[in-house]
């Protein structure tokens, strides 16, 4: 998924950062990871190439300096020479403010507490399941199912003791 940054708008930087998502995406997933949004914005005579990336298994430090490189080696073996211009590449994994939207999302905040809008008030609940479109909720000691897309987009609260004693609530 490409995200254009606020106040972009031109067609070119549009069409750029499209080809740069073409040429990028099978490096990551390559690696085995998702592309979960590509950017390209102006700082000064550089551009600034951020790429999200995702996996199931999480984002460590060490694969993001893999990542790296290996976006980089791409991006300046480019024959149309984006590697040739000055620019900062940023290799990043999504905050825990990242909306959570698509089903991968939601899997993968499997156990954790989550905060959405339902008729204009916020609500907490922990993710228990997920399964396609339907998503189990612990909301305050009840357990239900919601439609993905009622609950969408939900966000991950951070919290500094888990009821659980600390585990991860995986399944």
């Amino acid at each position: 998924m490409t995200r254009r940054p606020t106040g972009a708008g031109s067609r070119e930087t549009d069409r750029r950062q499209h080809e740069l998502e073409v040429q990028v995406r099978p490096v990551v997933e390559g690696a085995g990871f998702d592309l979960e949004a590509l950017t390209v914005t102006q700082a000064g005579r550089r551009s600034v190439v951020r790429v999200i990336v995702d996996s199931d298994a999480g984002v460590s430090l060490d694969d993001i300096a893999t990542l790296s490189r290996a976006v980089s080696q791409e991006l300046d073996a480019g024959d149309d020479g984006f590697g040739s211009q000055p620019y900062t590449l940023e290799v990043t994994s999504p905050g825990v403010d990242r909306p959570l939207t698509d089903q991968r999302h939601w899997r993968r905040a499997v156990g954790r507490l989550v905060e959405w809008v339902d008729d204009g008030r916020k609500v907490q609940g922990r993710v228990v399941k997920v399964a396609g479109d339907v998503v189990t909720l612990d909301i305050g000691g009840t357990t239900r199912e919601h439609q993905r897309e009622t609950v969408s987009p939900a966000r991950v609260q951070v919290e500094f003791s888990k009821p659980d004693g600390g585990k991860e609530q995986r399944s």
